[in-house]
């Protein structure tokens, strides 16, 4: 299994359905872009209502972020209570409170129906505070995940073997192999006589005459109703300014000993680091994550990996690092995701701004937008409205998240290395260079051949810079990133980067 990134992840080695279909219809009842979690979870419970879906995936199943998740299914998340009490006010964080119980009796169910070896694995998780300053913060979560209904309690141990000042407990959370429940999941779609269409990017999606066409690159399809369900709204629209793409870091090791807690761990840097233990195929490893930063916006990604690795070689004994990766999401600028209608449609949906919990709200979106399509009620539907603006709590993180991208749109104009020819760039080097007056972005593999694209992102015109550790080149402004050869790998960017031959 491929995914968007080239360090591989603990959970590749799982092979997805890859034959496409040979005669698609024209016409289907739901149609879905992107086969993540959200997407599979969407045409999984729709065709089992009875509709007729098609799900279109650019590559292949799970290449986005369910790929590179570290897999928490969570009741709590990065928009902390107590935040959301203030932003949102007591009633709706209890509302907030009920996703996650919910998101996982779902996702229990599936697993229970159709008897996926997929890990899962009921868990409690501990966080904890490192000095005073963290600690006011620490306290502040602990009251208001009581408030709002979320088993919590205060305890004196901590089952990872790092040091701290105070550590809460929160119960009933879980995790799981994401690429092998969505593997089967999918397989079970598919039995039910749904459609996965892969190697296709859907690039326009308009509604006319009370239906929605969709169009590929080569191919026009009509339909009900459709769902984005590609992690990020592609092209340009208003969660450009209301969704930041950041980048999260992880490690998988092994341990010199066999203590492997049976629990969920993270605490209170910001970033903060996170942690959990993984079994597979009779492996243990130690799944831990952080050092997060704004995409595009970190010079040398490769020191947030160094940076990680002496974090947990301070603390835990690592036998080996046998993973290590870095994964996309998205910080909604008021705290909660964008799940629902598209702003002036009827029959669009957005499932969108995660932040780092993205298993958790990818099976909700599939939830409150199979519930919408099908007409049932869905007491979610008013929270994560992405039509909304909370003037309160979003108005400005939304200017700051605008005013950054704008300046890098105009700054990184004039960023460009001059170079006076291409033997500058070493082998493993990529650069975006001003050479002869034209300004290219050029790569040069370990064996020394060149590959080189325009600068300017496709999106909205941001200046690409070099990603060493994934190989891929990002852009600041809204975290579009493309590979060696100029192909979307993320949005919101759907055209590749068109390429410039040159002498090898």
């Amino acid at each position: 299994m491929k995914r968007d990134g080239e360090n591989r992840s603990l959970w590749q080695d799982v092979q997805m359905p890859s034959s496409k279909p040979m005669n698609e219809d024209k016409n289907y009842d739901v149609i879905i872009a992107g086969a993540g979690i959200s997407g599979i979870t969407a045409g999984y419970l729709l065709q089992k209502s009875g509709k007729k879906c098609l799900i279109i995936e650019a590559d292949n199943i799970g290449f986005g972020t369910t790929g590179g998740t570290t897999a928490h299914i969570n009741t709590f998340y990065d928009a902390q209570y107590d935040q959301v009490i203030a932003d949102f006010g007591e009633e709706n964080a209890q509302l907030l409170a009920q996703t996650g119980p919910e998101v996982i009796n779902q996702i229990k169910s599936i697993i229970a129906e159709h008897h996926i070896d997929c890990e899962f694995a009921d868990r409690d998780s501990y966080i904890f505070s490192l000095d005073k300053d963290q600690t006011k913060k620490l306290d502040d979560l602990f009251e208001a995940t009581q408030k709002v209904g979320i088993p919590t309690e205060r305890i004196s141990s901590n089952p990872f073997p790092i040091p701290f000042d105070t550590i809460i407990k929160i119960k009933d959370q879980a995790q799981f192999h994401p690429t092998k429940y969505i593997e089967a999941v999918s397989e079970e779609f598919l039995k039910m006589g749904g459609t996965i269409s892969l190697g296709k990017k859907v690039t326009e999606v308009s509604e006319k005459d009370k239906m929605v066409e969709v169009k590929t690159d080569n191919f026009t399809y009509k339909t009900q109703d459709f769902i984005w369900a590609t992690h990020v709204i592609p092209n340009m629209n208003r969660m450009n300014f209301l969704a930041a793409p950041y980048r999260s870091y992880v490690l998988a090791f092994t341990l010199q000993s066999d203590d492997y807690p049976e629990a969920q761990g993270a605490d209170m840097y910001e970033p903060y680091h996170y942690y959990r233990t993984q079994e597979i195929d009779g492996q243990k490893y130690i799944i831990a994550g952080g050092e997060d930063h704004k995409t595009g916006q970190e010079e040398n990604p490769e020191e947030r990996f160094e940076n990680l690795e002496n974090y947990v070689r301070q603390y835990f004994d690592v036998d080996k690092i046998t993973h290590r990766w870095s994964s996309q999401f998205y910080t909604p600028t008021d705290g909660l995701p964008f799940i629902g209608k598209s702003p002036g449609d009827e029959h669009i949906y957005w499932a969108t701004g995660f932040d780092g919990n993205g298993m958790t709200f990818g099976t909700l979106s599939a939830m409150m937008i199979s519930d919408c399509i099908i007409g049932k009620a869905n007491k979610y539907e008013k929270l994560f409205n992405p039509s909304r603006l909370n003037v309160k709590a979003g108005i400005a993180d939304t200017l700051k998240e605008t005013a950054d991208a704008v300046f890098h749109l105009i700054a990184d104009k004039f960023t460009a290395e001059k170079i006076e020819n291409l033997e500058q760039i070493k082998n493993g080097e990529g650069k975006t260079v001003s050479l002869q007056g034209k300004t290219l972005s050029v790569y040069r593999d370990e064996s020394g051949k060149l590959f080189a694209v325009k600068s300017s992102c496709t999106h909205m015109g941001g200046t690409i810079g070099w990603n060493k550790t994934e190989k891929s080149w990002d852009c600041p402004c809204h975290g579009a990133r493309f590979d060696i050869e100029g192909k979307v790998l993320n949005g919101p960017a759907t055209v590749d980067l068109e390429k410039i031959e040159l002498p090898n």
